[in-house]
């Protein structure tokens, strides 16, 4: 499978530095995600930096998949069995995945992260939140449990750009961003960078930018995938009543290929295409098809002979 294929972090055709390939060779074992909801919200929710959240988002935060109100062990335990029965001797990452996951006092967070690091059945510890929500407390917290397990920590920017942040009602800059990077920088923690390619009035060369920027920073690992209009949210609202572009499935398959030629080859690709669920999602309904969308890409590279980092300077 390898055969004329010149990026050299894989073991098969993907010309990129693929999630899989990084858990194999880490950890020689399969490894997978358990999402949770530990009862978190945002600032950008409770009125603390404003109201409703992020445009985009849903009423279960990021992680529309996972169980809120459920003890967090319980969640676990039965996110661990479903995965186990794929894989029964594959080893867990507990995936705080729900909202803002650093977004209160050191205590809470010590009640809902120690558990997981006392588990054998745990290899690491995911944690989504926001770079404006990371306190000296807690990041000097959250680099002693690196002495346990891995720990990553999940970065939501979506843009680098001021004006779509304020347009999707972030709540922070891209200069805090840069801030909170450098920071955990000097901690032993690893982290990942979350972007999205399709949000209202942003161009293919700003979304170049945003990739080829974040793509260059003392980062681990980037999530990129096409903006979800959910039911529900105030931007579908907001679609109905005045329709913007969405990118074609095509459209996205070249966006993304050279986004990749801009990103540092070292560079882990957790995620090049999301999972919708179908009961809520409004539009595109090609992401629908994420096997399809992984395959263009594939072939895509192939065809024009290039991978991620062929263009990084």
């Amino acid at each position: 499978m390898k055969k004329d294929n010149p990026f050299p972090y894989s073991d098969d055709n993907k010309r990129y530095y693929t999630w899989n390939y990084y858990l194999k060779h880490t950890y020689h074992q399969k490894v997978f995600k358990v999402p949770l909801d530990a009862g978190f919200t945002c600032p950008n929710r409770d009125g603390t930096k404003g109201y409703g959240g992020c445009l985009f988002c849903g009423s279960a935060g990021s992680g529309e998949c996972v169980k809120s109100g459920i003890d967090l062990q319980e969640q676990f335990e039965e996110g661990l069995a479903m995965m186990r029965k794929k894989w029964p001797t594959g080893k867990a990452m507990a995936y705080f995945q729900a909202f803002t996951n650093t977004y209160g006092a050191l205590e809470q967070l010590k009640a809902c992260f120690t558990p997981f690091l006392e588990r054998d059945d745990v290899i690491a510890i995911c944690i989504a939140t926001r770079a404006d929500c990371i306190s000296d407390e807690i990041l000097s917290y959250l680099d002693e449990m690196c002495q346990t397990k891995d720990i990553w920590i999940e970065l939501g920017l979506q843009s680098v750009y001021d004006e779509t942040a304020l347009a999707m009602n972030r709540g922070h800059t891209y200069e805090e961003f840069t801030d909170c990077i450098a920071r955990l920088q000097k901690t032993h923690v690893k982290i990942c960078v979350h972007l999205i390619n399709g949000l209202p009035n942003e161009t293919e060369e700003m979304m170049i930018h945003s990739a080829k920027t974040v793509g260059a920073l003392p980062i681990h690992a980037l999530k990129i995938h096409m903006l979800h209009l959910l039911k529900g949210t105030a931007l579908y609202a907001r679609y109905q009543e005045k329709p913007f572009p969405l990118l074609s499935q095509e459209e996205y398959v070249e966006l993304v290929v050279k986004q990749l030629e801009v990103i540092d080859p070292h560079i882990i690709i957790q995620r090049l295409t999301g999972d919708g669920i179908d009961a809520l999602l409004a539009a595109p309904l090609w992401t629908k098809r994420k096997v399809c969308v992984l395959n263009d890409i594939d072939k895509r590279m192939r065809s024009l002979n290039t991978w991620q980092g062929k263009k990084y300077k």
